[in-house]
């Protein structure tokens, strides 16, 4: 079996970068064929072995564009065969991106280029989301990806993704709560506020005591302040989601930290970001287009990066990033909803509670993760020491952090907000609009105090209609046995008219 394209240039250089997703392989076909995990190649169309420069061709023209094999690629490249291509076909689409790629990452070509025509993109906009565009000038180049050529996320245009992208959710959820009566949203969003919070600290296996709770509420609350990503915010973000004073940070860490998997020895290190200097490095990157962002907010529709993509790729890049000795997991999740209202995606004070969904599905959150997590630790040497002590060692290339596919993990964090939305803020104002309704038909017929009859409800709502026999015994000198009948009867009412999913008032 021969590789061709970017498989053949990973295995054949031996690249320190994760292997392409679906590889090009030469099959007894009679043209290319993409089956679901590979590119069959007939014979006659792979290139030569030591072929560099016609792989790199067929590998942008048939499998897209990777910019951690291209990066490691390119210095290989002979510059003599790069040149003479493009003196035999200066506007060649993919000798022109090959040649703009060649002069980021290597250096200048010794050649004036002669490219007539319009300019090209470098990720082209049907088989991936793009981002605002830098021309390069000099071969006419569109560089439009989900960051730069220092640092750049990839997502790709799959069925599911287009799917999820068109639903428009972030829409959806601003109709919704503009459709809430003001007393409404407003109890439906400090719910949602404390739901984010628990959800957050429970996917970190932690549960906050109500100071941490409340420190968290006020962080959310500060997403909407619209503050531009850079070091000292986020050392004061993480400042304030970390109470050990031990483990907070006053600067990005200068160490090498690492995730365990609770297994003894090498073995239970499960994922080891870049080193110090390169996290560093990395982070500036990261945050710079970021920030750019809200700047094109005032382009073209389609010129626009989709809100919940952008966050996926800084949630998501920062945690791989981990920039933190401690904190990372819940500042990647504000980070969601940071970007999310820097955009203006979202009016002042309102919040889509994602955790919720992502702590019910922690197996895709992890599945989504691992992505990328569990191939970059198969390029770290662990030696165990002991106790806690370990050596480490990167034998990989730093493009490995640089470059990265986001399409799991965007897939992922639309279809959480979605249920976010659909499944859970949707059905907290349902259960807010029935418990009114009981509230005031019991309160109207009885002489009953405030907190008990609130208390009751809620109970009652809780379970499907019943208040237990030790709830009742609980309420047995304080609320008479009618009343309690009349709670269950107005609950069993209120539950039945909920089968339709618009609870009436």
């Amino acid at each position: 079996m021969k590789n061709v394209g970017y498989a053949h240039l990973h295995g054949h250089l031996a690249l320190g970068v994760l292997p392409p997703r679906c590889p090009a392989r030469v099959r007894p076909v009679t043209r290319l064929t993409r089956l679901e995990e590979e590119l069959a190649v007939p014979p006659e169309r792979a290139p030569a072995d030591d072929d560099l420069l016609s792989h790199l061709l067929f590998a942008l023209k048939h499998e897209g564009v990777d910019l951690a094999i291209l990066s490691e690629t390119l210095p290989y490249l002979s510059v003599v065969s790069l040149v003479a291509a493009l003196q035999a076909s200066p506007n060649g689409i993919y000798l022109r991106r090959l040649a703009c790629l060649y002069e980021s990452f290597v250096g200048l070509l010794p050649l004036e280029p002669l490219v007539k025509g319009r300019a090209v993109p470098l990720f082209d906009p049907e088989r991936y989301v793009t981002g605002p565009a830098r021309r390069n000038s000099r071969w006419r180049v569109d560089v439009n990806g989900l960051g730069t050529l220092q640092y750049c996320a990839v997502v790709r245009r799959t069925s599911e993704v287009e799917a999820l992208l068109r639903e428009d959710v972030l829409a959806e959820a601003r109709s919704f709560m503009a459709s809430l009566p003001p007393g409404m949203l407003d109890r439906a969003i400090q719910w949602a506020y404390l739901s984010e919070t628990q959800s957050s600290f429970e996917i970190e296996r932690e549960s906050p005591s109500p100071d941490k709770q409340r420190r968290f509420i006020q962080l959310l609350r500060k997403a909407h302040d619209g503050q531009p990503l850079d070091e000292g915010y986020l050392v004061a973000l993480q400042n304030s989601v970390v109470s050990n004073p031990f483990d907070k940070a006053s600067a990005f860490r200068h160490e090498q930290n690492y995730l365990h998997n609770g297994l003894p020895g090498a073995i239970g290190v499960s994922y080891l970001p870049p080193p110090p200097d390169l996290c560093e490095n990395l982070m500036e990157a990261l945050m710079g287009w970021a920030n750019t962002l809200s700047e094109a907010q005032d382009a073209p529709p389609a010129e626009r990066v989709p809100a919940l993509v952008a966050a996926t790729v800084i949630s998501f890049g920062f945690v791989f990033l981990h920039p933190f000795m401690d904190g990372n997991g819940r500042i990647s999740r504000f980070l969601l909803h940071h970007t999310l209202c820097r955009l203006g995606e979202l009016p002042r004070g309102h919040l889509l509670p994602i955790s919720i969904a992502m702590k019910r599905h922690e197996g895709d959150y992890l599945a989504a993760l691992e992505a990328f997590s569990k191939l970059a630790r198969e390029q770290w040497r662990v030696d165990w020491i002991d106790a806690d002590h370990h050596d480490f060692h990167f034998e990989g290339s730093e493009s490995l952090y640089r470059y990265w596919d986001a399409t799991q993990a965007v897939a992922f964090t639309v279809s959480m907000a979605r249920e976010a939305l659909r499944e859970d803020l949707k059905a907290e104002t349902r259960f807010l609009a029935c418990f009114d309704r009981i509230y005031r038909a019991i309160d109207a017929r009885f002489d009953l105090r405030g907190s008990d009859l609130s208390r009751l409800v809620m109970m009652c709502l809780s379970h499907d209609g019943v208040l237990s026999k030790n709830r009742r015994k609980q309420f047995r000198y304080q609320v008479p046995e009618d009343v309690l009948d009349a709670i269950e009867a107005e609950a069993r009412k209120a539950l039945q008219q909920d089968e339709d999913p618009q609870c009436p008032e």
